[in-house]
């Protein structure tokens, strides 16, 4: 019972900050499900790609419901990470556990140094660089694929700087991109779901699609600053226990 309450919880937490952010809550699934769902680091990385495409999927279309997702540029932009989410799934496997650990450590780190400096971004800019949108798409595709995280809190200034879209419509299409690379990087971990404890990840993902309606209704009454200062303090918190565990 107290592993479905966990569950529960912690799916809460990431789908509100998946509904209003964009991202950014998956980096957290992962830990979760080690710490306190006692996952394995290659079980967590594959269940958290499970509940991240249950979740943005979902919280997709409420921002497409507001015409909020740009879905010719996102589909082009995700087509770039599609080979290499599904290369690092096949890769992902084959890494040692304590390798896992850190990298995710490192990318939690850095995602949380990211929104804390609060980098700027140019809005509306309409330059459309086709070699770098590829070349970002791919690159979170990978990340996707090892860690099994949506890395939303890379594609949101991606599109916003390399797309020059607009903040609302980049947070939207970043599901988007996410639910693509989830997919395609479980297309190549089927044969490691089947030992997968269904029982608690269908609660995670039920709370997680849950609280990304009710992050997207926060996102409309809390500043964008506010909220990705809280989310970053506690996602550095995690990256060092994360890493602490793995050196000791």
């Amino acid at each position: 019972m107290s592993a479905v309450i966990f569950a529960l919880v912690a799916g809460g937490v990431i789908g509100v900050a998946l509904g209003a952010l964009g991202g950014g809550g998956s980096v957290l699934a992962v830990p979760a499900l080690i710490y306190l769902l006692g996952f394995t680091p290659v079980a967590a990385t594959t269940a958290s790609l499970i509940i991240v495409a249950a979740t943005s999927a979902t919280a997709l279309l409420a921002h497409a419901r507001d015409g909020q997702v740009k879905w010719r540029t996102g589909l082009l932009f995700a087509a770039a990470g599609i080979g290499p989410a599904m290369l690092g799934g096949a890769l992902a496997g084959r890494l040692p556990t304590a390798l896992l650990t850190v990298a995710f450590a490192a990318l939690a780190g850095t995602a949380a140094f990211r929104m804390l400096r609060k980098p700027a971004v140019r809005e509306g800019s309409g330059e459309i660089r086709p070699g770098r949108a590829a070349a970002v798409g791919a690159g979170l595709g990978a990340v996707t694929g090892v860690l099994g995280v949506g890395g939303g809190f890379l594609a949101v200034p991606a599109l916003v700087n390399v797309l020059g879209m607009r903040m609302r419509a980049a947070v939207g299409t970043s599901l988007l991109v996410i639910t693509v690379n989830s997919l395609a990087a479980l297309g190549l971990r089927a044969g490691t779901t089947t030992g997968l404890n269904w029982a608690v990840i269908g609660p995670f993902a039920g709370a997680a699609i849950l609280g990304a309606w009710d992050g997207k209704r926060l996102a409309a009454k809390v500043s964008g600053p506010a909220l990705q200062r809280v989310f970053a303090v506690v996602l550095l918190a995690v990256a060092a226990f994360m890493l602490v565990d793995a050196v000791v």
